[in-house]
């Protein structure tokens, strides 16, 4: 689907180590400020329990999982708006991410800088997404001196509809609230779309914990305020140690099931994060199984089989005749493809057919 997420954060709060873990690469990474300038881009694999299923009842010779693509974006500073430190940087290239990944320091540790010479979840959270409102406040200033005299001149209703959701936004701005946090009718984001507002983007918090405070993590008074702080806003938090999830990622399956198994954890955060980060996008999988391959394929949902199929390739929308579905779990339970085709449960959908999270497809294309 090419849609990727852009890790962010304050200098030193382990960004950089998370994305390491993320891509079991190591990221350019030191104890001081703007270490990262260029953004560092891999691709993760969606890890399936359902893909491992399917591809063990075939006996595939090849299993392909589903791929996400996260960006590790240079280390903010306060300013960065006003290009303080690599800010206009910062800001062009999460510009190219359709989610953010706000990581946060939560741990105490005298070794390590901090940008600010003191450990504040909330003010580094405050920080960030501050210099992301200026951003945007400074775009809508700057559409709206170039329509705001036209509109009153004209009293054109779509330029007035325009001028009047722009300074919506920018009274709840004053507020501290994000785009996406805004109360707006669907002719509203219509209308500000193009705007391409940075605090529009879906955001996950990772708080970035000590390693003691892993399998409990309400035992950080720095997680339990940030987590108390975010209750009324719109954004999923997830807690992990960058640390122990850069040992869990080099780790073979075995060695993962005992380390996890240690500090009491039934997956790790990584495999959170990255299933989350699909959720947050709206983003689904759907199957194609077979001897020699068996794959998940990523699609946004509401999406119809032809959108899906040409997922596969482009040819397949344009010369799309049907699809033959089978659910996940109508597969499992019959025991294969030959059994679901015999007890009815294998489907022909046409054109009109959305596409669902599980779906086990074969496409029928013509010329």
């Amino acid at each position: 689907m090419g849609l990727k997420a852009g890790i962010v954060g304050l200098p030193n709060v382990g960004k950089s180590t998370l994305f390491s873990g993320l891509t079991k690469m190591k990221a350019e990474s030191a104890n001081y400020p703007f270490t990262t300038i260029d953004p560092n881009i891999s691709i993760v694999e969606l890890n399936d329990e359902r893909l491992d299923i399917l591809s063990n009842m075939v006996k595939t010779q090849k299993t392909i999982k589903a791929t996400f693509e996260f960006v590790d974006i240079a280390g903010l500073v306060q300013g960065a708006s006003k290009g303080e430190g690599l800010g206009n940087k910062f800001l062009a290239n999460i510009r190219e991410v359709d989610l953010i990944v706000h990581v946060i320091r939560c741990f105490d540790n005298k070794n390590i800088l901090h940008v600010n010479n003191k450990v504040d979840p909330i003010n580094d959270f405050e920080t960030i997404n501050l210099e992301l409102i200026l951003a945007d406040m400074q775009t809508l200033d700057n559409v709206l001196s170039r329509i705001e005299k036209r509109a009153q001149n004209t009293q054109d209703k779509e330029l007035l509809k325009e001028v009047s959701v722009i300074k919506k936004i920018k009274q709840e701005f004053l507020n501290n609230r994000l785009a996406f946090e805004i109360d707006l009718t669907d002719e509203e984001k219509k209308i500000i779309k193009s705007y391409q507002l940075l605090t529009m983007k879906p955001m996950i918090v990772v708080a970035n914990i000590e390693n003691d405070y892993v399998s409990n993590p309400n035992q950080s008074n720095h997680y339990l305020n940030l987590k108390k702080f975010l209750e009324n806003k719109n954004m999923k938090i997830i807690s992990l140690s960058v640390d122990v999830e850069t040992e869990i990622a080099l780790l073979n399956n075995e060695d993962k099931e005992i380390f996890l198994k240690e500090y009491q954890m039934e997956k790790s955060g990584l495999d959170t994060l990255i299933r989350e980060a699909f959720n947050e996008l709206g983003l689904a999988t759907y199957f194609t199984v077979g001897v020699k391959e068996t794959r998940a394929w990523v699609f946004k949902k509401k999406m119809l089989a032809p959108q899906c199929a040409a997922i596969i390739h482009n040819d397949f929308e344009k010369y799309f005749i049907k699809a033959e579905v089978i659910s996940y779990q109508d597969f499992i339970q019959c025991g294969g493809e030959k059994e679901a085709r015999d007890m009815g449960k294998l489907r022909l959908e046409g054109k009109t057919y959305e596409m669902q999270d599980g779906d086990i497809c074969n496409f029928k294309i013509g010329k």
